[in-house]
């Protein structure tokens, strides 16, 4: 009798478990202790993203992302992952600037994707390095560093070819030498504090040695 009434016990006990679980299959909800899989399913809309870059970017950064500011940078070919993380750390307020913070916090996560999709699959146009006798001091720079100051090559982190590594380090090839320079001294001055790696590097060069290698840097292929 004892083991009868257990065994009902138990039975109930497994349905009161599946009937929940059940429902939430059926309205697509994951069950209790199932992955969360739905972000890593998200594909990124090109189409999208190109509407709202169009809506949002396009004023400052160009209408394929080649920007014509010097003082605003090019973001056509960039590492999508990179793009994502700028944004994701103005809106945070990680990364300090009035402008960009203000645009980025209209955004959300699946409206970055997009617009990084979007912007990442246009074709950088090529810049132009202006001072024959910076693009030499600053080619040493960025292929060899700065060996007494301890100041790395760009070269090991950004490639080269300034092609950078996807999803750790931005694509520099052809970006605007005015922009270049103004990142790496805010980086300097501790006014752009979202990479100390980049930080630490800045802060042992000064003013010539920066504009060099941001010369270099906008003429590079």
């Amino acid at each position: 009798m004892k083991s009868h009434v257990f065994l009902l016990l138990a039975q109930a006990l497994a349905l009161a478990i599946a009937i929940p679980c059940a429902a939430a299959a059926a309205e697509g909800q994951a069950a209790p202790g199932a992955p969360a899989t739905a972000a890593a399913q998200f594909k990124p809309d090109a189409a999208q993203g190109s509407a709202k870059f169009t809506a949002v970017c396009a004023a400052c950064h160009g209408a394929d992302g080649n920007s014509g500011t010097p003082a605003n940078p090019k973001l056509a070919q960039q590492h999508p992952e990179y793009i994502v993380k700028q944004l994701q750390e103005f809106k945070a307020g990680k990364r300090q600037n009035p402008i960009m913070q203000g645009f980025a916090s209209q955004l959300t996560d699946a409206d970055m994707k997009n617009i990084a999709a979007f912007v990442g699959g246009q074709k950088a146009k090529p810049g132009f390095a202006k001072d024959k006798e910076l693009v030499s001091a600053g080619e040493s720079i960025y292929r060899g560093g700065i060996a007494d100051r301890h100041v790395a090559a760009c070269a090991g982190c950004h490639s080269p070819n300034g092609a950078g590594i996807p999803a750790q380090y931005p694509r520099l090839s052809g970006q605007h030498a005015d922009y270049i320079a103004a990142q790496l001294k805010a980086f300097r001055d501790g006014n752009r504090k979202n990479s100390p790696q980049m930080m630490a590097i800045a802060a042992r060069m000064n003013d010539k040695e920066i504009s060099a290698v941001a010369d270099y840097i906008a003429g590079l292929r």
